[in-house]
């Protein structure tokens, strides 16, 4: 199931702007302290790294995406997830032509 809204959120308004634009996210933070990133990224071939392990969750659009030490692409669309480890590095390619892939990125 996809995530589609947080209640009781406190919201970093400042955008972080990855990529000459290409990525663009919002960080929040949840009533307990949960930490995460609602982002959207347009049609691009970005390397992403991590610090703390990642929870990758598709809202809306689609994205190709690749790990560290892996040569192989994994499509993944709305309504689905992947793990990233921490400390470690992964693509994602968002195809041109295609619904830019919305995501929610949760941390830890």
């Amino acid at each position: 199931m996809t995530t589609t809204h947080f209640d009781n959120v406190s919201v970093t308004t400042k955008a972080n702007v990855y990529f000459d634009g290409k990525c663009v996210s919002h960080g929040f933070t949840l009533a307990d302290g949960t930490k995460k990133s609602v982002g959207v990224i347009l049609p691009a071939t970005l390397t992403f790294n991590t610090g703390a392990p990642e929870i990758m969750e598709c809202v809306g659009g689609s994205c190709d995406y690749k790990l560290d030490g892996s040569d192989v692409w994994v499509t993944s669309g709305e309504g689905s997830k992947f793990n990233v480890p921490g400390n470690a590095k992964f693509q994602i390619r968002v195809t041109e032509g295609f619904e830019a892939y919305h995501y929610i990125c949760h941390f830890g």
